[in-house]
């Protein structure tokens, strides 16, 4: 704990370029140190460790996909022992029902009145990092006990509602092979991640290390690096982080690009895709490319920060259609030629500057 207590201070005292800079810069540092404990135990996967951590500070929930083994939830365990934050699994089965995620009344009784009464039990939603783990093998009824904690941050139980303690993030993961017994996520439960990220394979140089560290001795001590009260302040921080009007709308255009039937939308929309990006996919992508800006040491945000946003804040978002799936299109083939093809900038409704300079 003292070395939280250490940080430097985060907490935004006012408003200005200077304030926001200076905070940003000891903000910088912090997302190093917790970067750097991380790696520890992570060997490789540098990109998804660094959108777990861009996914936290913006205070939004993240789904991990990959095949089974590749660390999905070594890396949320780790994560947890380099926060000073409650942390709770819950492993989704078929059989998991929604009062084993948020709780139950049960009927108490008083030893010394004998009167019995109905007292909450809270469940494991009620930590502050929680792994929704296999969270596909869960059913829909099941899956949907997530949605009110996720988005509004509490749980309603037999009429009275509670509220979850803040920071609160969800890290689930997913296997993308389908097996008998996993059911797909609800459309509203995606939209709720902030995130998805798909974990790729190591390569041979990392599963040396990997081989290295397991077959050899034991994993090294994780040592936390920040506790709820400056993770708070950190994310207060990051949305003073600036977004120039042209570069926020340069984000918007490329939402407004996944809606197919649109008067303007790219034909790769109409052709394959089937339902677009919500607000909360142009909220992700701004948020994280605040904070992606503070860890390249910049305190304001570029057309290149929203362009990798693209593919963790949408992929999940973009629903295609089945002549995509026939000619094996994904969302992330959709969303690459969206990227490739909206321009950054527009004057008189032409574009002036496209992205990647084409």
């Amino acid at each position: 704990m003292a070395e939280a207590l250490q940080l430097p201070e985060l907490r935004l005292l006012q408003n200005s370029a200077t304030e926001v800079v200076k905070r940003c810069e000891a903000l910088r540092g912090v997302l190093t140190n917790l970067k750097n404990e991380i790696g520890k135990v992570i060997v490789g996967q540098d990109e998804i460790v660094d959108l777990t951590i861009v996914g936290l500070f913006a205070n939004g929930h993240i789904l991990l996909e990959g095949v089974p083994g590749l660390g999905k939830t070594l890396l949320v365990r780790t994560l947890s022992q380099a926060l000073l934050l409650p942390f709770s699994r819950i492993q989704f089965t078929p059989d998991l029902m929604p009062a084993d995620i948020v709780g139950t009344n049960i009927v108490m009784e008083n030893r010394s009145t004998g009167r019995r009464s109905l007292e909450f039990r809270a469940g494991p939603i009620f930590a502050q990092i929680v792994l929704a783990d296999e969270v596909n093998r869960a059913t829909p009824k099941t899956q949907s006990a997530l949605l009110e904690a996720m988005q509004e941050r509490r749980v309603t139980v037999a009429g009275r509602t509670y509220k979850l303690a803040e920071p609160f993030i969800v890290l689930a993961t997913q296997n993308p092979i389908e097996q008998e017994g996993t059911y797909l996520l609800p459309e509203a439960q995606l939209d709720r991640f902030l995130f998805k990220l798909v974990v790729p394979y190591t390569t041979r140089g990392e599963m040396t290390k990997i081989l290295e560290r397991t077959t050899a001795g034991g994993l090294p001590d994780v040592k936390p690096i920040i506790d709820g009260e400056h993770i708070l302040h950190a994310q207060q921080l990051i949305r003073g982080v600036v977004v120039a009007d042209h570069v926020q709308d340069y984000a918007i255009r490329l939402v407004l690009a996944t809606h197919p039937g649109g008067t303007s939308t790219p034909s790769v929309t109409n052709r394959y895709v089937r339902v677009g990006v919500s607000p909360r996919g142009a909220q992700a992508l701004i948020l994280g490319a605040k904070v992606r800006a503070v860890v390249d040491g910049r305190f304001a945000v570029s057309f290149r920060d929203i362009q990798q946003m693209a593919l963790p804040a949408l992929r999940h978002r973009v629903m295609v259609n089945f002549e995509a799936e026939a000619e094996d299109v994904s969302s992330d083939d959709v969303i690459n030629e969206l990227v490739r093809i909206v321009p950054c900038e527009q004057e008189d409704g032409l574009a002036s500057v496209q992205v990647n300079g084409r």
